[in-house]
């Protein structure tokens, strides 16, 4: 080999050596972001087995007499979904299938019907313009196929539903979203009745504003204080009373109006007493939380400061749900519950969360 080609190999060698080094260094760094990630955002304690084919909305059926043998129930939307109950370990318990793209879901209790206290999951079937009502935890239909929505309009596509026990009488209503409608008088409220043994829902309501920025799919009740929260996606979470006997349809807050990257999706309200807790909406784009008081701020109401945002595992959060009753020794504080893209359910201690917003706090 001639000195010139030497040269030449020994550049050839050393430059290769920097390139490699270089790229070394990069990938260390690069792992190291990733480890400091993954420690920042708060990780499920359990994750639960797959749906078939898109998770969408949980909701959770408390056993009151074994509060650790209570389930999440969750929906998988598509044209050919169902409805599941997982325990909390994960694992699915049961499904009811061949429901037109089941949206969301939530949970009443001791609802009168055939003479007889039953708890009930109600879902939105959004391809048949109804909503279909379930006992639990057994999961059987008690509605004769279902209950029309939105008669009469052009844009039915039921996607949201809330459950209002009315304190006074436990009457239950279903308040039902869209994903289209007027910018005034946008959800629907019905009362459910029994008929027979079987479920009827009958309109006592219409009210709700709306953007036509994009749908309102999340709705929250808070039974104790009597109040709906609706997110009015990019624009903000919507606030109402939620007894129709009020014949108050004048909306008392719209919060929430900052720090989201893309939707506001799924709300949970946690309880820590009568009138405290907390409101977590989800911050869809950037895989978060933002977490409010849900007696909102000291001198007015109906203001909600922010108080954290908690990076989750759960990707891209639509429904969510929580509960401050005691789940047993791996849930004792209660969860939070998140839909996340991968087809799952991620459970998280609250004590976990907790100690997030007291962080930030």
């Amino acid at each position: 080999m001639s000195t010139k080609n030497k040269i030449h190999f020994i550049l050839i060698l050393f430059t290769g050596i920097l390139i490699y080094g270089c790229r070394e260094g990069s990938k260390e760094k690069t792992e190291k972001q990733l480890v400091e990630t993954s420690l920042d955002t708060l990780q499920a304690t359990v994750i639960t087995e797959p749906v078939e084919y898109d998770s969408d909305d949980p909701a959770i059926w408390i056993n009151r007499q074994h509060a650790d043998k209570s389930l999440i129930i969750g929906t998988d939307k598509d044209s050919d979904g169902g409805l599941y109950a997982f325990d909390l370990k994960g694992n699915i318990m049961k499904k009811v299938k061949g429901i037109k793209r089941p949206n969301n879901v939530d949970i009443a209790y001791d609802f009168q019907l055939n003479g007889k206290k039953v708890d009930i999951a109600v879902v939105t079937e959004r391809e048949r313009d109804k909503i279909r009502v379930f006992t639990l935890p057994d999961l059987e239909a008690v509605d004769k196929g279902g209950i029309d929505v939105f008669v009469g309009e052009a844009e039915r596509a039921p996607m949201g539903i809330a459950l209002f026990t009315r304190p006074s009488d436990q009457q239950v209503f279903a308040v039902v979203g869209r994903k289209s409608g007027p910018s005034d008088g946008y959800l629907w409220q019905y009362k459910l009745m029994d008929n027979g043994g079987y479920v009827r829902g009958q309109l006592v309501r219409k009210f709700g504003k709306y953007s036509g920025k994009k749908e309102i799919e999340a709705i929250a009740v808070d039974n104790e204080l009597g109040f709906i929260y609706y997110s009015d996606e990019q624009t903000g979470v919507r606030k109402y009373l939620a007894d129709p006997a009020a014949n108050n349809n004048e909306e008392l807050a719209l919060f929430a109006q900052s720090g989201f990257s893309k939707d506001h999706e799924g709300i949970a309200i946690y309880k820590t007493g009568q009138e405290t807790g907390y409101i977590l909406v989800s911050n869809q784009g950037s895989h978060t939380f933002m977490v409010y008081p849900r007696e909102g701020a000291k001198d007015d109401k109906n203001a909600y400061p922010l108080l954290a945002e908690i990076p989750v595992s759960a990707m891209e959060t639509d429904g969510a749900d929580a509960t401050a009753v005691s789940l047993g020794e791996q849930f004792p504080a209660g969860i939070l519950v998140a839909m996340s893209t991968d087809r799952t359910f991620h459970l998280f201690d609250w004590r976990k969360v907790s100690e997030r917003i007291k962080q930030v706090r």
